[in-house]
């Protein structure tokens, strides 16, 4: 496919989210390129019933970028975002969630460190977003925050993700396809960092291209936190690269955290629910190997 010099492709896959869509894809309108470079935007929808055509098609209409539309039927993060690379033709792909939202430099950072670092690609934060207030505790344990590193830090494929991501086209000629099926509840994008940095390729951070992801209430339950922390273990255990090593370290940190619970509780809820969510990370994979799954499928 031939792509288009000095272009960025940014890519959004949608999950029945029509409200989230329509807030990120007004904030692209507002970003600012200074006439360096130009983008359109793929939409690739996840769901069979077409959900978000409507949305996509009147935003198009007006939009002073192109926007494409896509749909993948089959329920499975890996496909869809194979779809949406299938329409992406810029020198540049870029992708960011469809419930986040970046501030307005947020592409001409991010390509403006690939070019600086001469990066195979640039991974920058996301940060929190949360419309109402919530629990204090969930603020004062930072629950909801991610890692964040020194602008120019090199990655490690377990450091990556596509929340925010742009990397550059033509690296994906290493790699068919870019994200595996079997990755479709969750870690087909460490996969594809992983083979990607296998054959060389350098993934770096700018901590100041920042997105924004919504936290909605229902987040905020202990449930949701937890539950995602079993179905995290689950999937790291599908790489089968330091496999074993994982399975290691959660047989020793399992009985290290149920013991710190209740001293934990001592400390107050946050201390108590950052411990409970670290133990049903390594619990998640320990229930894996012997073939039990608490989770079925990742609460979008």
């Amino acid at each position: 496919m031939d792509f288009q010099p000095n272009h960025i492709t940014v890519c959004i896959c949608t999950f029945r989210r029509p409200d989230l869509l329509q807030r990120l894809l007004e904030s692209l309108a507002l970003q600012k390129t200074a006439n360096c470079f130009t983008f359109s935007v793929v939409v690739a929808d996840n769901d069979a019933s077409q959900s978000a055509r409507e949305l996509v098609a009147r935003f198009g209409s007006t939009s002073a970028f192109p926007v494409v539309y896509c749909v993948e039927r089959e329920q499975n993060i890996a496909l869809v975002r194979n779809k949406a690379l299938e329409h992406a033709h810029g020198e540049f792909i870029a992708f960011i969630d469809d419930d986040e939202f970046p501030g307005e430099d947020w592409i001409a950072l991010l390509r403006s460190a690939c070019e600086k670092y001469r990066a195979a690609g640039v991974l920058g934060p996301v940060k929190p977003h949360f419309a109402a207030v919530p629990p204090s505790w969930i603020i004062k344990g930072g629950i909801c925050e991610r890692p964040e590193h020194p602008t120019g830090t090199i990655l490690n494929w377990w450091q990556c993700r596509t929340g925010n991501v742009l990397f550059r086209r033509e690296i994906l000629q290493q790699i068919e396809p870019p994200f595996r099926s079997e990755f479709g509840t969750g870690g087909e994008d460490q996969d594809f960092y992983r083979r990607l940095i296998e054959r060389g390729c350098v993934f770096i951070w700018c901590n100041e291209a920042a997105a924004f992801e919504t936290v909605p209430p229902a987040r905020w339950k202990r449930s949701y936190m937890l539950k995602r922390a079993l179905l995290r273990g689950r999937n790291s255990l599908k790489h089968a690269r330091g496999r074993w090593t994982m399975i290691g370290k959660s047989l020793v940190a399992i009985p290290l955290y149920f013991l710190s619970l209740p001293l934990s509780l001592l400390g107050g809820q946050h201390c108590f629910m950052r411990n409970s969510i670290r133990l049903c990370d390594h619990l998640g994979r320990i229930l894996t190997l012997f073939g039990i799954n608490p989770v079925s499928e990742r609460e979008m």
